[in-house]
Parts: structure tokens; C-alpha cells; sequence
């Protein structure tokens, strides 16, 4: 474990510098430490047997984010990220939030759904019946299926049966099984289980099973964080910290009632979690589709986040959804660098990272409605885009670093100023 995931001035170190620090902090070895500082750490070979088609590999930055502290341990921790803004915005809200002791959360059980479909049964509701009757029969044959995560303590847990009497396709039935997948995502688990008690399905509805597989609305597996920042912790040299925390109050209602600014907004939490979810090789479209679906549980889509004022005048947040994440099978054990990744953060279970997850997806949203209630969102966000700007020009070297501050400076981040600083820098 990191014994202290603050890691001052990290932005002004060069790359192999901040891979120095981390690779103490996390007692990276020699190879792990090449693996990172040398492009290509998935090989072709390995590659072709994650996917299909394969001709190449792709890469994108693989970031740290600093200053987290979540149920009083400290983390440093991965994203992997195209977007400039995103790495820095969470790293410094978990600085703010380290003044009143980082992020509380907490987490269910990893648990999933896998549904199964029956169609052609003319009494619906009596075939309900059925399947509950023998709900022990269903869990047997179910559970029979993975012997290994039985002996890790999971396996599936229940069964729910919905009824849906009137469809375009006449009565259906939809089986749920309640699958505890232990440190897995569980998608294999639970549709294995979802295609072996089929035939008994049939047998005991008189009906047919067509779809078979996983429900990504993973509700029974949900991860929340909880943040309180004082007034003082979030003041400016242009504002104050009151004023900020009724700008945050402001912007969050704005996304609570329109679902056209809660889907940016919601974009805005993604853009913490994703990058965490990727750096660590798991589904990150499970976590969107789980997530997007959740956030419109109630019949109109809203905020994942909630912001309030306590009665001290802090500023709390909360968040709940949805976290399908693995430790184990997939890519979480195929790509060398999502081992890695999960080796710098250090986290014990699924749980726990889904915990850390939703902790930075919290950051990233105070992040953005702090801006968008202080200067806006475009001068900070812009003048960290200056950068990629700058290397759009032709940029190499130091030249990215002085033609990305001038044009933060001038407020004024475009290509073609972008190449006539350029061309004055090499004119000198």
C-alpha cells in the first residue's frame, strides 16, 4: 500500500520521475517499472487471444491520481484517460477533501442477476408459482456449475420470477437468478447458470427459453461514497467558500430536475470512473449501461450525486450506483498493465475497488460544478488542452510546455496560434 498517496508538485516531474514515485510507493519491481515506461506492454501475440480480428494495439495515457483517501487508507490511484483535465481535477478535489478526512464508502454484496426468458406460457402467473415451488430444485442445478466460487462462498443465492402478461410477444416470464460472484464481474458465472437451469425451466412452465444472459442493471450491487468539504476548504482568491458551496447547491439542482444537464453531468462523474474501470481492466460499458440505467430508476433520468449544506454550512455529496467490478477473469488477469494497475492501487476485493471507483467519481463531479460555479468550465479545462494543441502544431519537447503556457496565458488556446507561437519559438 501506498503509505501516503499525496504526491506533491507531481505535474512538474517529468514522466519517468513520476513512474520513480509511484514505482517506491507501490514497491514496483524492475519489470513492472519497464512495463510502464516502455510502449507496447501488450503484446500483439497476447492480444490476439483477447479479441478477435486483431492487426495492432492501441494505446492511451495511463495516469495517477493523487491525494485520495477513502475510509482513512490512502491510495494512489490508475486511470487510464484520453481527456486532458479529467486526472488533474480529481487528484486536487481529493487534496480539498483530505482537510475533513477524504471520502466515507461503503458497498453491498457482489452480487448479480442473470434473467431467463420464457415465452409461450398461457398462464403466466401459475408458472410463477411453479418455478418458486421448486426454487431449492433451480438452485442445485445452478450452483452445480462452478464448484470454485462455491468454495470461495458464493454462488446463487435466489431466484425472483417476474410476470410481464401483456407484451408484443404475448405473456412472458423472466426468471432472475441471485448470484453472489465473489471477486468476479460475473458475466460468465451467471450466464453459465442462466443456461443450465433452462431445460428445467421449460419442464416446469410448459414454456420456451429464449434469452438467457446477464442483467447489466446491476441494483443489488451497488458502491457509495460520501464527502463533506467546509466552506473554507473550497474558498478562492475570487470567492468564498459560501459562495461556492450555494454555486455547487445551485448547479446540482440544475441536473436533479433537467435530465438535458444530468446527462452532462452524469458524463462529468463517468469521466472519473471510467478511467479507473479501464486503467483495471474491467467492462467499463457494464458500468455506463448499470449506471445510466440507475440514474433513472424513478422514471425520469437525474443526477447520480447528491450536494447538500449540513448545518455547520459544509458542503456534503453522496453517491450511490451500480459497480459491476472484478479482480479476477477477464482482462483484469490477461493485460499486463491491468495487473499492474491493480497492483499500484492495492485494493483487497471487488468491493473495495468499487468503493474506490465511485470515491473518484465523486471528485470528478465537484471538480466540474465547482468550475462551472467559479471561472466556467473552458479556463482550466482549455489550459490543460493547450497541450494537445500545442503537439497538433508540431510541437516537440520543451516546445509543448512553452507554447501550451503562453496560450493559457492569453486565454487564447486555437491551432493556428498554436503554430504561429511555435514558428516564433524555432524563429528564435
Amino acid at each position: 500500500m501506498a503509505a501516503d498517496s499525496r504526491i506533491p508538485n507531481f505535474r512538474s516531474l517529468t514522466p519517468a520521475e513520476r513512474l520513480a514515485h509511484v514505482a517506491r510507493a507501490a514497491a514496483l519491481s524492475a519489470e513492472e517499472v519497464a512495463l510502464l515506461a516502455t510502449p507496447g506492454a501488450l503484446p500483439v501475440a497476447r492480444a490476439d487471444g483477447m479479441i478477435e480480428n486483431v492487426i495492432g494495439t492501441f494505446e492511451l495515457p495511463f495516469g495517477v491520481g493523487g491525494n485520495f483517501r477513502v475510509n482513512g487508507r490512502d491510495y494512489l490511484v490508475p486511470m487510464v484517460v484520453e481527456e486532458p483535465s479529467v486526472v488533474a481535477a480529481a487528484s486536487f478535489m481529493a487534496k480539498l477533501a483530505r482537510e475533513g478526512g477524504g471520502f466515507e464508502a461503503s458497498s453491498t454484496g457482489p452480487v448479480m442477476r442473470a434473467q431467463v426468458q420464457v415465452l409461450g406460457v398461457s398462464d403466466p402467473y401459475g408458472a410463477r408459482q411453479a418455478l418458486l415451488r421448486q426454487r431449492e430444485r433451480i438452485l442445485e442445478i445452478a450452483n452445480s456449475r462452478d464448484k470454485v466460487l462455491i468454495g470461495l462462498g458464493g454462488g446463487c443465492r435466489d431466484i425472483e420470477v417476474h410476470v410481464f402478461p401483456d407484451t408484443p410477444r404475448g405473456a412472458m416470464v423472466v426468471m432472475h437468478l441471485i448470484v453472489d460472484v465473489r471477486d468476479a464481474m460475473g458475466a460468465n458465472t451467471v450466464n453459465t447458470m442462466a443456461e443450465s437451469v433452462s431445460p428445467l425451466v421449460e419442464q416446469l412452465t410448459g414454456g420456451t427459453v429464449r434469452l438467457r444472459i446477464l442483467s447489466n442493471l446491476a441494483d443489488l450491487r451497488l458502491a457509495r461514497a460520501r464527502v463533506r468539504l467546509a466552506p473554507e476548504v473550497l474558498k478562492t482568491a475570487e470567492r468564498s467558500g459560501e459562495e461556492i458551496v450555494e454555486g455547487v447547491l445551485d448547479a446540482y439542482a440544475f441536473a436533479a430536475v433537467d435530465p438535458y444537464r444530468a446527462a452532462t453531468h452524469n458524463k462529468g462523474i463517468m469521466n472519473g470512473i471510467d478511467p479507473v474501470i479501464v486503467a483495471t481492466g474491467n467492462d467499463w460499458r457494464a458500468v455506463e449501461a448499470g449506471a445510466h440505467a440507475w440514474a433513472c430508476r424513478s422514471g425520469r433520468y437525474t443526477s447520480l450525486t447528491t450536494w447538500e449544506k449540513d448545518t455547520q454550512g459544509a458542503l456534503v455529496g453522496t453517491i450511490e450506483m451500480p459497480m459491476p467490478v472484478g479482480l479476477v477473469g477477464g482482462a483484469t488477469k490477461t493485460h499486463p498493465l491491468a495487473q499492474l494497475a491493480l497492483k499500484i492501487l492495492d485494493v483487497k476485493s471487488a468491493q473495495e475497488l468499487g468503493e474506490v471507483a465511485v470515491a473518484v467519481g465523486l471528485a470528478q463531479n465537484l471538480g466540474a460544478l465547482r468550475a462551472l460555479a467559479t471561472e466556467g468550465i473552458q479556463r482550466g479545462h482549455m489550459a490543460l488542452h493547450a497541450r494537445n494543441i500545442a503537439l497538433v502544431a508540431g510541437a516537440t519537447g520543451a516546445e509543448v510546455d512553452a507554447v501550451a503556457k503562453q496560450m493559457a496565458a492569453e486565454h487564447d488556446v486555437r491551432t493556428d496560434r498554436a503554430v504561429a507561437l511555435l514558428e516564433a519559438l524555432r524563429g528564435k
